[in-house]
């Protein structure tokens, strides 16, 4: 009873110091709070513009404030975009997206765990190396040399032609996003897996796979953004009408004399739909892979 009595003094004092530090956070919380709500308000600024925007006529958009509601809302925009071939336009990014983010996203996977599991081997560390290389090179620098490849290799016009280069620009980034989170996962959960018998390629899939899922949706949703929002590759790879991309299509609404800001309007929010909704889908794992991914 004795040492009972003795650690309840101790016990309260602890819990004391746990409500100051609680009380503390709460304070830092509604000042970080407030911060985050002023920034949630210029976020939302440019959204509230493009999408009132695409509710209004040619003609209204320069005669009425910009930041105004339209008065007398349409869906002539919509029906004018639509009918400038939006869809094959949205289905080619989407080729382009996915056939770009699926080998770029498993090989950056496989490298990266190469690369942790490895260390030591002078091979692997020159592999790395090369990949935090791939980091300092802007596409702009090298889009002469790859426009000459394609060409080489007779892909010039075709998805495919936009596809390659992309999954190339995708990995480095990749590769050290997921080269870091896999570094976190403890090395005796591989030593267990291989003390059961599991070969590399079962520990690979089986043990880092579902482990560094928040990182792979990271890496998923940035790329993919990049990827759908490009307009360098497709203006140089390709030149007829039916390979072109949703950026580049926005082209369509800019006339000799002047620009349809409310059908651009319209196309744009359209095509930030499946970005939106990649995002709220994997919206707590790319927090979790964003922070983890770092963490060290």
């Amino acid at each position: 009873m004795v040492s009972v009595t003795g650690t309840a003094p101790a016990h309260h004092e602890q819990q004391r110091r746990n409500k100051r530090r609680v009380n503390r956070l709460l304070k830092l919380n509604w000042f970080g709070g407030a911060l985050g709500w002023v920034w949630l308000f210029i976020v939302m600024i440019p959204i509230y513009w493009i999408v009132i925007t695409s509710f209004k006529t040619k003609a209204s958009y320069f005669i009425t404030n910009t930041f105004a509601p339209p008065s007398d809302p349409t869906f002539a925009n919509y029906k004018e975009v639509v009918d400038n071939e939006i869809v094959r336009y949205f289905l080619n990014s989407v080729i382009v997206t996915a056939g770009a983010i699926v080998p770029a996203v498993l090989i950056s996977f496989m490298a990266a765990y190469a690369i942790i599991r490895g260390i030591g081997n002078r091979f692997l560390r020159l592999t790395n190396s090369m990949f935090l290389l791939g980091l300092a090179i802007p596409l702009q620098a090298v889009i002469i040399p790859v426009y000459l490849i394609i060409i080489r290799l007779k892909l010039y016009d075709t998805l495919l032609a936009i596809v390659l280069p992309s999954i190339a620009f995708a990995i480095p980034l990749s590769v050290l996003v997921l080269s870091n989170f896999i570094r976190d996962v403890p090395r005796e959960l591989f030593e267990s897996m291989r003390m059961d018998g599991a070969t590399e390629w079962g520990t690979l899939w089986r043990l880092a796979f579902p482990l560094t899922r928040p990182a792979l949706v990271t890496v998923t949703i940035y790329n993919a953004l990049g990827i759908w929002n490009g307009f360098l590759l497709p203006l140089v790879l390709t030149q007829s009408p039916d390979k072109r991309t949703i950026p580049l299509a926005l082209v369509n609404f800019q006339g000799q004399f002047g620009v349809n800001t409310p059908a651009i309007a319209a196309s744009v929010t359209l095509t930030t739909i499946p970005i939106v909704l990649l995002y709220a889908i994997g919206r707590r794992q790319l927090l979790s892979g964003l922070t983890a991914g770092f963490g060290k």
